[in-house]
Parts: structure tokens; sequence; C-alpha cells
């Protein structure tokens, strides 16, 4: 999969919307994700309107670029009716990866912004939202036209990997 190696955190955008077919297959693979005892903890919220993307922008010291984004993917976890609830955040953050991965498949650009577990910041995010209060912010994922794309470093360390034999 191409996407892992090429994939970068892409920060600036170009005034260009993006597609909702593209948004649906972003989402389509956030909920390919697997989860522990498939609880599939996930609700997602799309955010496309530019004043609550501004509102989103003021969420914590690092999220200034979501301002500029044309749209931007927050994701939530539920909080109830999970076999599994200490495993939520994982779950989330496989969610999220393949999210940054499909985003990067559509020609687009985006970046996971840390939310959770700051609770100043996910208060921001879900009052912005009027985000049901079953449910945690765990991330804003702002994407759209990169106007700016760095190439990924090649980040394979081999003393990090240990072999059992």
């Amino acid at each position: 999969m191409d996407a892992i190696f090429s994939r970068t955190s892409v920060r600036s955008y170009e005034e260009k919307p993006v597609e909702a077919s593209k948004i649906e297959k972003i989402l389509r693979a956030a909920m390919a994700a697997p989860s522990a005892m498939n609880q599939q903890p996930w609700e997602f919220y799309v955010v496309t309107d530019k004043s609550v993307l501004q509102e989103l922008s003021k969420a914590s010291p690092y999220t200034g670029m979501v301002a500029g984004a044309p749209v931007a993917i927050v994701v939530c976890g539920r909080k109830e009716n999970l076999p599994v609830p200490d495993l939520v955040q994982v779950d989330l953050s496989l969610s999220t990866e393949n999210i940054l991965l499909e985003i990067e498949e559509q020609g687009l650009g985006g970046v996971m912004l840390g939310i959770a577990p700051f609770a100043d910041r996910m208060e921001r995010v879900s009052r912005a939202l009027n985000i049901s209060e079953n449910l945690d912010v765990f991330t804003v994922v702002p994407f759209g036209y990169p106007a700016k794309k760095n190439p990924q470093q090649d980040r394979y360390d081999e003393s990090r990997v240990h072999y059992i034999k």
C-alpha cells in the first residue's frame, strides 16, 4: 500500500471543496477499521461550515490550520454500551489512521490533531458542534487539496527491531 509510505501531515490547503464522493470513501475507510470485540465505538462529524471550522481552529494552540481547511472530520467515541470501554481510544486511533490513509489515496492531504485526552480541548470541540454528552471527542482531522506537501521521510530504524529466534 503506497499510501503508508507517501502520507505526510498536511496543514495548508487549496481553496477548493472536497467532493462528497471522496468524503464518503474516507468515512467508509474509517468504519472499516478493526475494533475490540467489534464494538465500533466511533461517531463522525463532517464539518464544512466555515464559521464552525473557524471555531474548531481555536480548540488548542495547535489547531489553527483548521480555519483554512475545506473540511474536517471530528472523530468521537461512544461512552455507553461498550464491551471493552478501555480500548475505545485504540479503536479510534485505528479508525483515524484509516482516515489519514484514505485521504492520501484520494489525492488529498490532512493531519490528525491532538484533542483527547485534554479535557479543555475536548470541551471546546464538543461545544462548537453541540456534541451529545454520551460521546467523547477524540481528534479533529482537517483535510483538503494540499497547498504544499513535503515528501515523507524514511523512518525505518533497524535498531528498534528485535528478533526473537
